[in-house]
Formats: structure tokens, sequence, C-alpha cells
């Protein structure tokens, strides 16, 4: 906040034939002439009359005429005591100090008492900055004549000015002082009670320092600068309404107080924040747009523009003002980053890659401007990471992860991203990603309080309630495994709350809800909620077992679980290994993705359900299964719709060696980022490097219609599956629309997805243990078009009549399992209370203080239709606390700027 220096009241002064009038500044008359030249008057005056005349040509500011009047006077009478004041004072308006002060000195030789020649002596002094002699003599001229007001004011005046030369020297209580002396000597003096407001302030003793500015504003209405200062004392107490009353004061004594009207711009920009916050964006953006109007180039008003405009989802409008936001503060990283969150949305992944990678095609990135303007500034690694990703450079982006955590350690998306990527690399030979989620689960579990008892009725036998938290109950991979238990659920014995976090709802989310509703459950909408808040609901709404279906994807509600508000808490479908929260009792898996041998470690316990873990509900748009490309190509078709980052060298290589044994064979891969042409060109020359010629691979990006991507299996024979991370959804829709998939097991559960939906189906046949046998089993399976084409066009039926597609038999299973974890909770089995017990000790061993975690601004995060697994980040920074810098100065009011 900006201490703006201002002289106050230092003004000289004239005298009128009544007394002393201050003046800003004494000019002489057009008639002024040199004072050693002085024509004779042509009129003259004697006595009284003479002075009288004085006096009048001295009120009018011709003082060469008066001088020459007054110096007529004193060569008859050198004693004239009223006519050595007069004299002094043309002098002293003439800027002839020194003459003026011998004038004054002999009419206090001729008349100590006379209080009129002290002041104006004392005057003298105030200029020549003797501010002590000056108070002297004003000290005199009252003990003279204590009814001579212009000398109490005068006093008043240098008292004040003495006040802040003292305080400027360190000295602030001495400061004080002079300013209560001042307030002493003139009761009504107003830059006293400013300057005592200003130093109260800067004690942080804000009260004191309202009711000094506000007596200044009582003795001085038009006082602009306290109204000012008595804005920013109500902006930091966050009484913003307040402030901007102050500020509209100010403004109006004073319209074109550029500092008040900024300040009026950062109180409207965080006003407009606050009711945003409170759910109404609509007036949130009228306070932002009315900031611009008091101060036009203001960058946080545009910037917090941007953010609320991309959350209305009027991107167009967001793009204007975050560029605007940067072109008038190139130190604005959050614009730059959000920005590339909105491009990267919008499917421009060129344009995305830009503005965070650094450079892409020779162009400067707006990444680099980002951290040049703030080289500590985290949250861009993480998105550079994401971007990463998504191009299939998880190497890169595991770096970039681990850069955003260097920085900032704490920093949830960078975290959670890291244990995300980490999982498409890894093969399960060693213990590395188990031990990082651990690490991870207790480091985060610090953050939040947790629960230990509950009001739940421990009865094996009564119905349960069950919660289930995601922000993807809309049209996105973890709604096509929900679905069934949400319609399927015995709801008069295990009755359903849903948690929903989603972002913007579709037609499904509305059909989920309707389900949920009509059959007696609870829908609540926690998006932008806080976790605690959530949690808080959890227990209010007595959840026996609360199940999260995120893992450490986007928009997870983890926080939450790590309050641990419900008595049994459990993790499924959305994530493919550990949590790594000690809070949460179990993980939901089965005996082919986790077979009872695993050597794969998790925090939670294992709780295998008797055929798949997932249970699979057709989109109603796919459409009918298409004839085998190949019986009219004449050539086998690979494919593969799984999202790039699972596409890893390995896979390309064991790919490249299929097309390479099928002659004339081709590949279609279909994924987002293929919208960006350098990924396509990266992509194919790798491709090239294995023996594959790119003519023979088609390239396909995001498709955004449903339908319509679920008939582009229409295009493939074979799908062909990832691996170490296997493919969930991408092998659902492939075999539902008849095309087989070929997969193969590994170590990790992440690997074997596909060998539990494959084997569940009844085609363990298409399923492989190593490299070889995979290439094997594809290589066969294309030899025979005919009995690819017969097999394509029964898979569909196959599938439904499989247990991954048995909606109510999935359920009761799925609800057996729940009713053993309730069952253990009733005798005492609680898996994580005995972890937590355990964990204790080392706890007491580590110095770290368990805090509860600061609410936080909801993160924006990118969402992919194709795979179950999502980055966390991207995140939309909201507006920070405003930056304050002061200078000092005698009656110097504050500013404040900065709030982004």
């Amino acid at each position: 906040m900006e201490l703006i220096k201002k002289d106050v009241d230092s003004n000289k002064v004239r005298e009128s034939q009544d007394g002393l009038v201050f003046l800003k500044e004494g000019q002489p008359s057009s008639s002024s002439r040199n004072i050693l030249g002085i024509s004779p008057l042509k009129k003259t005056f004697e006595g009284k009359d003479a002075l009288s005349y004085a006096n009048i040509l001295r009120s009018r500011n011709k003082f060469v005429d008066a001088f020459a009047v007054y110096e007529s006077m004193l060569e008859k009478d050198g004693g004239n005591v009223e006519a050595l004041i007069g004299k002094g004072i043309c002098l002293q308006m003439q800027n002839l100090g020194r003459l003026a002060y011998e004038s004054f000195a002999e009419a206090v030789r001729l008349e100590p008492q006379n209080a009129r020649a002290l002041t104006h002596s004392g005057i003298l002094y105030k200029d020549e900055g003797r501010l002590v002699d000056a108070a002297e003599m004003y000290q005199k001229a009252i003990k003279a004549d204590p009814s001579y007001k212009p000398a109490a004011e005068c006093l008043a005046v240098v008292l004040t000015d003495l006040g802040t030369g003292l305080k400027l020297a360190g000295n602030t209580h001495e400061g004080l002082q002079k300013y209560y002396e001042a307030i002493k000597i003139d009761s009504h003096y107003a830059p006293a009670y400013y300057n005592l407001g200003v130093v109260y302030s800067e004690m942080m003793q804000y009260d004191t320092a309202l009711s000094c500015y506000e007596k200044a504003a009582i003795e001085r209405p038009m006082y602009a600068e306290a109204y000012c200062n008595m804005g920013v004392i109500y902006k930091n107490r966050g009484e913003l309404e307040s402030a901007i009353a102050c500020y509209e004061r100010c403004l109006a004594v004073s319209p074109n107080f550029e500092i008040a009207k900024n300040n009026m711009a950062i109180a409207l920009t965080d006003l407009g924040t606050k009711v945003k916050l409170e759910g109404d964006i609509n007036q949130g953006v009228a306070y932002y747009k009315k900031a611009l109007y008091y101060n036009w180039h203001y960058a946080d008003a545009m910037y917090n523009l941007g953010v609320a405009y991309g959350e209305m989802l009027k991107f167009d409008m967001a793009i204007v003002f975050y560029e605007l936001a940067f072109h008038f503060n190139p130190h604005c990283a959050e614009a730059c980053n959000n920005l590339g969150v909105i491009y990267k949305d919008r499917d421009n992944l060129d344009k995305a890659v830009e503005c965070y990678q650094g450079k892409m095609d020779a162009a400067a990135s707006m990444i680099e401007k980002a951290i040049v303007a703030n080289p500590t500034y985290a949250e861009a690694y993480n998105n550079l990471g994401v971007l990463y990703r998504d191009a299939g450079s998880i190497s890169l982006a595991v770096e970039a992860y681990e850069q955003c955590l260097k920085i900032d350690p704490d920093s949830r998306n960078a975290g959670q991203n890291r244990l995300l990527a980490m999982n498409y690399i890894n093969d399960g030979t060693d213990d590395k990603l188990y031990e990082a989620h651990r690490d991870w689960g207790r480091r985060f579990m610090r953050l939040f309080l947790q629960y230990t008892s509950w009001d739940n009725i421990k009865d094996p036998k009564r119905p349960i309630l069950i919660g289930y938290v995601s922000p993807d109950f809309f049209t996105h991979s973890v709604s096509y495994f929900i679905e069934a238990p949400l319609i399927h659920h015995d709801y008069a014995n295990y009755k359903v709350v849903v948690y929903s976090a989603v972002v913007k709802g579709d037609a499904k989310t509305n059909r989920f809800r309707d389900r949920v509703l009509k059959h007696g459950g609870k829908w609540r909408d926690i998006y932008g909620v806080d976790e605690k808040k959530v949690a808080s609901m959890v227990r209010e709404d007595k959840i026996d077992i609360l199940v999260e279906l995120t893992g450490h994807t986007a928009n997870n509600k983890l926080g939450m679980m790590a309050c641990r508000p419900a008595p049994v808490q459990v993790t499924w479908i959305g994530y493919p290994n550990t949590t790594g929260l000690p809070t949460i009792d179990y993980r939901i898996t089965d005996a082919l993705a986790d077979p009872l041998d695993t050597k794969q470690k998790h925090v939670e316990e294992l709780v295998r359900l008797p055929d798949s873990f997932l249970c699979y509900t057709p989109s109603a748009e796919a459409g009918p299964v298409s004839p085998a490309p190949a019986l009219s190509n004449g050539f086998v078709t690979f494919g593969s719709f799984n999202n790039l980052a699972k596409i890893t060298p390995k896979v390309l290589q064991v790919w490249a060696r299929i097309l390479c044994a099928v002659p004339n064979s081709r590949l279609i891969v279909k994924c987002k980022p293929f919208c960006c042409d350098s990924v396509r060109l990266q992509f194919l020359s790798t491709l090239e490097k294995l023996g594959l010629e790119s003519l023979r691979v088609d390239l396909v990006p995001l498709i955004l219609l449903n339908h319509d991507h679920m008939q582009a299996y229409s295009l493939m024979d074979i799908s062909l599956d990832t691996f170490p991370y296997a493919g969930t959804t991408t092998t659902c829709e492939s075999l539902y629309m008849g095309v087989p998939c070929v997969t193969m097991g590994g170590l990790v559960h992440a690997h074997n997805v596909g060998v539990s939906l494959l084997k569940t189906v009844g085609l363990s046949s298409l399923v492989a243990s190593n490299e070889d046998e995979y290439v094997e089993l594809t290589v066969q399976l294309a030899s025979d078009i005919n009995a690819l084409s017969n097999l394509r066009m029964r898979l569909r039926n196959i599938m439904l009549k499989s247990p991954l597609c048995h909606g109510s038999k999935f359920t009761r299973g799925l609800e057996s399992s729940y009713r053993s974890m309730w069952q253990r909770y009733c005798k005492g089995d609680v898996p994580s209370l005995m972890r937590m017990a355990q964990l204790q000790p080392q706890d007491q061993l580590d110095s770290q203080q368990v805090l509860p975690e600061e609410a936080t601004e909801p993160t924006k995060e990118n969402v992919s239709r194709l795979g179950p697994i999502k980055a966390n980040g991207f995140k939309l920074e909201q507006c920070s606390s405003p930056s304050i810098t002061k200078r000092e100065e005698n009656g110097s009011p504050w500013d404040q700027n900065g709030n982004r």
C-alpha cells in the first residue's frame, strides 16, 4: 500500500486589515516595481489614512506600492510598529526574507509583546526550515496575546511538520506527541488528525487510525486523502462495501485523484471475486467491469474477468481478457497459464503447447514468459507435465511434475499427477510406485483432521447407507461402470446417496439423478464445495460405507476421504492402483486383475468381487455392429483408441512387429492429441524407425459425438491393447462393437484389467502372457478373415450374456461385499483404524504439525472421454492477496495495488 507524500498546510501567509490569511503563493501584482527604484505615489496620505491605504494595497497584492507608502510613513515616524510590520510583509511577499526579518525584528524590539510581529517572524523561520525557531516565535505570540488565532494556527502547522520529521527519523513516539500538541493548540487542525491516522495505521492500530481520519474529515469535509485512507483500512479488513463508500466520498470531492481511483478498482475487483464465490457470477462480472471504469488498464480486473468468463464457458471472452491482462501486466504468469488451459480444453493442443512447452516450431512459448514473469510459478510446470502426458512423453511429464514439486513440495496437483503418470511405465518389478503412493498418502493425511468415532448404529443386518462420490457422473468412462449399481441396487436394503462433483452435467447426469431419486436415494451436488465441508455432509447424512470412484485423477475428493467421515471407506473403478491413503479401508478388485498371489502392494485391503470388478453398461448411442472391414478391403486393419500416454515406445515396438508380420495390414490410432501436427509427425517418425511405413498408418483425432466415436470401430478388424497400462472403457467399447481385442497379462492391476475383461467375456484365447505370445496370438487371429468376421458378428451377443454386462447379478455380488465390510465394522474390525494406530508412533517421531487443510478454490481440469484416467491440474488461478507498498511523507494517504 503506497503512502503518498504531500506537504500539508505549510503555506505562506498574508495579512489583511483584520489579521492573517493563508496564501498558496504570494505573487506581486502586475504593477510591482523593483524595490530600489520606487516611484513616488501620485497621491499622498497622512497618519492613519496612509496606513489604511497601504494595507488596502497590500491586501490586493500590490506589494511594491504598499511598500512605498510604508516607507514614507517610516521616514516620518521610524517607531511606527504597524508600518514596520506592513513593510516586512511586503518584503516577505517579494522573497526578500532577510530584509523582511529586519523589519519584523525592529517591530518586536519596539513592541516585544506584539503578537503579529512575532507571528510573522515565525513564518519567516518556517520558510527557511527553522521549525524549532518558528515554533518558539509562535509560542511567544500566543503568550503575548492568547486570543490571536493566527499564531495558534501557524504553531499547529509547525508542530505537525516537526512531528512528521521526527517520525521519518524513526522517533515515532515523539512524532505522535507533536501531533497531539498541535491538536491541543488548534483542535480544528485537520492535518494533525490525518497524520495521526497515518502513524496509527502503520502501527496497525486501525480503530484509532479510523477515528483520527474521521475527525480530519469532519474538520475538513473536502479532505480527499482522509477518505482514501479510511477506504484502505476498510478494504484490508475485508469490509469492501465500506471501503467503496469511502472511495466514493473521496472521488466526489476530488474526481481526478488517481490513487483513489486505483484503490476503488482494487476494492471493486475484490468485491467481484467475493460475490462470485458466493454464487453470483454475473454480479461479480459487473463489479469487475466497474473496476475497469475507474482504472481502464487494471490487469487484475481483466484477469478476474477472464476467470469468470472461463467458468461461464464463454471462452472467447475469457481469452480476450486474459490476453489484455498479460498485455498490461507482463508479470501475470497466471493469465498465460490459463490461456493454455483454454486452448487445451478446446482441443487446440498446438496452441496449448505453445503456451506451456517453451518452443513449438521455433516459436517463443507462453510458458517461458510465465516462468520469466514468475520463476517460482510451480503450477506452470504441472500444466506442462499434463501436456507431455497427453503427447505420450511420460518421462518428460514426470520430470515436469517433479520440477513443480521442487518449487512447491505441497502441490497437490503435481503430486497426484506424478503418481498417475508413473502407472503408465510401471511394470511391477519393484515397489517404487507403491512407496510413492504410500509416502504421498501419509503426508497428505496429515493435512486433515480425522474422525475416529461415528454415531452409525452397529447393526450388521440393518439397511446400509452407501455413499458414492465422483466428478464423473456424466458421459465419461467411469459412468459406464457405475450405471449398473445405480440402476440395480436393492434400495430397500442398500440406500444410496450420490455426491456429484460434476463440473458440467449432461443428459446422462440427469438420467442418473432421476434414477437415484426415483428409488428413494439422495443426490447432492458438491462441485466447488470445500472437501472438509463435504466430509461434514457425509457425517450428517450418516453414510455407512463411502465409496470414492476417482483415485488420483481429476477433481478427486481424496481430501474428503482423508477426513474419514464414514465408518467404512472404499476406493473403486477410477484408478488402477492404491490411493496410498491410510484412511481408506478397502479397494475393490477381482481375482483376475489382482490374483491371490499378486506381489503388488496396496495400502488398502483388497476385496475381490466374484467375477470382474467391473460391470459395463453400453452406450445407447453405439449403433449396430458393422461388417469386418477386411472383407471389403482385402487386408486387416489393427487399431487402438486408447489415450496416447498408454502407447509407450515398448508398445509401439510390439505393434510394429505385428504389422510387419501381416502383409499389407494397416494401423489406425485415434486419440485427442492427434489434432496437433507435431504430435502426429513424432508418432509416425517413431513407427518409421521401427520399420513401419507411415503410409500404412492412419491417425485420427478426437471425435466429438459419442455415436460417431463408437461407429469409428467399424474401421478396424482387431483391437490392440496397451501395456503395462491396459485399456478399460476402450476394450469394452471394442468388444461391444464386435472388434476382438488382444491383451497381455502382467504383474500389476493396471496391466491385468484387459485380462479381467476378456476372461469374464469368455475370450481367454486372446490373453497373452508375454510379448512374443501377444504377437503370435494377434497374427494368428488376423490370418483367418472369415473366422474373424464370424466372431465379429457374434461378439456383442456373447458380451451381453457374460457377467461383464449382467448388471443385476454384478450388483448382488457388490452388495454382498458391502455387507461383509459392514459386518466387519460392527465387530470392530476396521482396517483403516488399525493402520492409523500403527502409524501413530511414527507420526510422534515426525516434527510435522498436523493441521487442517485450508479451503482452496476448485481446480479446473482437462477431462478425457476415452479413458478412465485424466490429469489433475490445469488450474485456473483465482485472485491473490493484494500487495502493499508504502512511502513516507507528511500528510500522506495510503494506496493499495495488486489483486490477482
